[in-house]
């Protein structure tokens, strides 16, 4: 079973990034507990539902689907990272692997999980729509500028994918 809980957002005006206390985890298994930054990754999460991914911590921002899922609450990408691949597998399944990335591009698996497919969009949909609903009424300016217009098309597109399985 999968659990993501996100809580006690907060918008650092100064950094134009939004922070949060992060709970990831797979059965016994916690990922992540700690404060992190939830925006910069969020849309490589969120195509993550629908796509397979590898991450590239290194990439530029307009490649937004090789971020890390989570970083350092500070807002500098080269501060600690939670990294991911996801694989879509026969079954309705995803297994979602934390990995250490290096600056050559390469990675470590650490700890990998299958989680049913089902399960884990609708718990990936639920933090994008949080963050829409979160940041509706802030003056933010992420550094991504397209930031909330690519989280807004891939929420459409996970509700899409829902709808007809």
């Amino acid at each position: 079973m999968l659990d993501i809980s996100i809580k006690g957002w907060s918008l650092d005006k100064d950094l134009q990034i939004i922070q949060a206390d992060v709970l990831m985890a797979v059965d016994d298994s916690i990922i992540i507990e700690e404060p992190l930054c939830v925006d910069v990754g969020l849309p490589a999460f969120l195509y993550s539902a629908l796509h397979d991914t590898a991450p590239n911590r290194f990439a530029p921002a307009d490649q937004w689907e090789r971020m890390p899922f989570f970083v350092c609450g500070c807002g500098d990408p080269e501060c600690r990272g939670f990294s991911f691949v996801v694989r879509h597998l026969a079954d309705e399944q995803v297994e979602l692997a934390s990995v250490e990335e290096r600056s050559n591009g390469t990675y470590r698996e650490l700890e990998t999980h299958v989680i049913p497919s089902l399960e884990y969009s609708k718990k990936v949909l639920a933090v994008g729509e949080t963050y829409l609903a979160f940041i509706k009424d802030l003056d933010y300016r992420p550094y991504f500028g397209d930031t909330v217009k690519v989280v807004e098309d891939l929420v459409h597109q996970i509700h899409q994918q829902l709808r007809s399985e």
